[in-house]
């Protein structure tokens, strides 16, 4: 199970080469891309409270919520700070969110898995 979280791409924060690095990947797919991204994730072998970088970028990182087996079958709730996560992922303040999306997937551990997802809620806090 996994939740992403995109955050919008800001000209005024990028240096020279991350405007054009945004730029070349914007012409190539033909839309607009994130700047970073978060995603919180149940990890069959990764301990709840580990940050995990993404293998593909650096420009996203993981947040391990669940982990294992011992859960499974069980409706869980989370609650995340999602500014503080992006902080402690990045260091800096997150811009502006300019995505959210769902999937299950076990494409890397050749595995099965079935996940079901509720409400997606943000608040200030």
């Amino acid at each position: 199970a996994r939740i992403y979280i995109s955050f919008a791409f800001d000209p005024d924060r990028a240096g020279y080469l991350e405007r054009l690095e945004h730029e070349a990947a914007r012409l190539i797919k033909g839309k607009d891309v994130p700047y970073r991204a978060i995603s919180y994730i149940w990890g069959s072998n990764s301990l709840p409270g580990t940050m995990i970088a993404n293998s593909y970028t650096d420009r996203a990182m993981m947040f391990v919520v669940q982990g294992g087996s011992g859960k499974s079958r069980q409706w869980v709730t989370e609650e995340r700070n999602v500014y503080e996560d992006y902080k402690k992922a990045f260091g800096e303040e997150p811009t502006m969110i300019s995505g959210v999306a769902i999937m299950t997937d076990t494409d890397n551990t050749r595995e099965s898995a079935v996940a079901w997802y509720g409400d997606i809620v943000f608040r200030n806090k």
